[in-house]
């Protein structure tokens, strides 16, 4: 982790992971970047496979929430998590032991996923992904 000389100027990297990152995990990190005012917390994404592009539905809620979601997904790697302090799940088929030992922290929000056809369930569940990082930004201060 290296020499850090104090708190004030640590900074801290989240790691938002789902299955393909396609959608919950690049809501996650949108929203995170667009509620966040602490410059020193960076947020990424990634899926546990890398999944194909992005669905028109996932795209179409950065015009309802004005937030900003990346077309490009990602898949981890060992680089990417050795890189990271803390690892949100932000899926409710992702186990949380693949990151046991090789992150800080690990938290679980068990956010289920749906078909990319679904408009009204996508936004329900953008919604509480919302809420969820929300909570979390406030939790930061």
């Amino acid at each position: 982790m290296g020499n850090r000389s104090s708190s004030k100027d640590l900074a801290m990297k989240i790691l938002f992971v789902c299955k393909h990152n396609r959608f919950r995990s690049k809501v996650a990190e949108a929203f995170f970047n667009k509620l966040n005012k602490n410059k020193k917390i960076k947020a990424l994404s990634a899926g546990i496979f890398r999944g194909r592009p992005l669905n028109k539905n996932v795209l179409d809620l950065r015009k309802k929430f004005k937030i900003k979601i990346k077309k490009k997904t990602s898949g981890l790697s060992e680089k990417l998590i050795s890189k990271v302090d803390l690892v949100i799940i932000v899926a409710n088929n992702v186990p949380s032991y693949l990151f046991k030992g090789r992150v800080k922290k690990v938290i679980s929000w068990k956010i289920p996923d749906t078909r990319q056809t679904n408009k009204k369930i996508i936004e329900q569940i953008a919604r509480q992904i919302q809420r969820k990082i929300k909570l979390f930004v406030e939790g930061l201060k």
